[in-house]
């Protein structure tokens, strides 16, 4: 028979939450920052474009997205036995990043 003690799960689940709740806010924030960093970086090339000082390959920008969004699927393989070993954690975490994520 397993000995588990509620209180430790408790304890670490709830430790869990709370800092995956901070570290869901934060990421949201860093998120946006980039968005708009990136978005501006656009249009400076789209104008830099416009007046052709520069030339953007934008095929060639945008295969580079694609290639590594298939590489991360293909490594995303057994995340089911990850999750498994370690879902009194996860379960925190996760909970209180999306909650986190949420609210920013």
């Amino acid at each position: 028979m397993i000995d588990v003690d509620p209180a430790t799960l408790v304890l670490e689940f709830v430790g869990s939450a709370v800092l995956g709740g901070v570290l869901g806010f934060a990421t949201k924030q860093v998120a946006k920052l980039v968005a708009v960093l990136i978005g501006v970086q656009l249009m400076a090339f789209r104008y830099l474009e416009s007046q052709e000082i520069v030339i953007v390959d934008w095929n060639r920008l945008s295969a580079g997205f694609i290639e590594t969004q298939a590489q991360t699927q293909t490594q995303a393989t057994h995340w089911f036995e990850s999750v498994l070993s370690m879902l009194s954690v996860g379960a925190g975490f996760t909970s209180g990043f999306l909650i986190g994520f949420h609210r920013g």
